[in-house]
């Protein structure tokens, strides 16, 4: 089901599609490699916070029309905002960055993201801000900020240096320069690289294996994950018997056991 099927506009656009418990998210300003303006941001945190807030929505997939995923903001538009010192995602949604900043939610659904093409600036911070990457083995990968006169703010000097150690964040924030999917994938950027042209069908496979799962323990499990690496082992770790307490009360831990018993497919409501 195509939710919002619009005609093109200068300033680009986001489109959503639901495909049963999948949220499809797509980045729409092919003429202009998918460069970001204000107005798309906007709609991509109105976009994520959609998934979030729909309990029949399980998994979100970040995908873009055209042969590239983005080439990042588009600066002319988006100079005014940092000179202001302003964002151009109102208070109240969900950041798709997931930074935790006042005013702005996390997500708590997983999101899996497929790049293709020039995945520049703002799309590494988007994948690495998601939960799962699946490139195409044509991506040419740049966190360029230094060499347009800013610095990322998106994410990437806190988790470039967290997936693949500070040497490797500091040799590509630094240098400015392009890498392939082959260096992102040994820097932990991706999780997986396959064919051009195959990438969003395996990231729809994955997600489609996620919400195949029980919706409340697959949140719990991705917040308790990121919270042992934002936090800690130990504060994760003092989660764990209140979380499974409140898990194993729920009709999905029950339709586990029962699924188990009758040796059949598990049927999750999401309570």
């Amino acid at each position: 089901m195509n939710d919002d099927v619009l005609a093109p506009t200068p300033e680009g656009r986001i489109h959503t599609e639901v495909q049963g418990p999948v949220l499809l998210i797509a980045i729409d300003r092919a003429a202009k490699r998918n460069g970001f303006t204000p107005a798309m941001l906007q709609a991509l945190a109105e976009a994520y916070t959609r998934l979030d807030d729909d309990p029949a929505l399980r998994v979100g997939v970040l995908h873009a029309q055209g042969d590239h995923f983005t080439a990042g903001l588009d600066l002319p538009s988006f100079a005014p905002l940092m000179q202001r010192g302003q964002r151009a995602i109102a208070e109240g949604l969900v950041d798709p960055l997931n930074l935790g900043r006042p005013g702005l939610r996390r997500r708590t659904k997983p999101m899996v993201v497929a790049v293709k093409g020039i995945t520049y600036t703002l799309g590494i911070e988007l994948m690495l801000a998601a939960d799962m990457v699946v490139a195409a083995d044509d991506c040419r990968f740049s966190q360029l900020e230094v060499q347009r006169g800013i610095m990322a703010t998106g994410g990437a000097t806190l988790r470039m240096a967290e997936r693949a150690g500070l040497g490797n964040a500091m040799l590509h924030l630094l240098t400015a320069d392009v890498f392939d999917s082959a260096e992102a994938l040994r820097l932990h950027f991706v999780q997986r690289v396959v064919p051009a042209g195959s990438e969003f069908d395996e990231a729809l496979r994955i997600a489609q294996a996620i919400a195949q799962q029980a919706p409340l323990a697959v949140v719990a499990t991705r917040l308790n994950a990121l919270k042992a690496v934002e936090e800690g082992p130990m504060a994760a770790a003092d989660e764990f018997e209140t979380t499974q307490q409140r898990l194993a009360c729920s009709d999905d831990a029950r339709e586990g056991v029962l699924s188990f018993q009758a040796r059949r497919a598990a049927r999750f409501t999401g309570r």
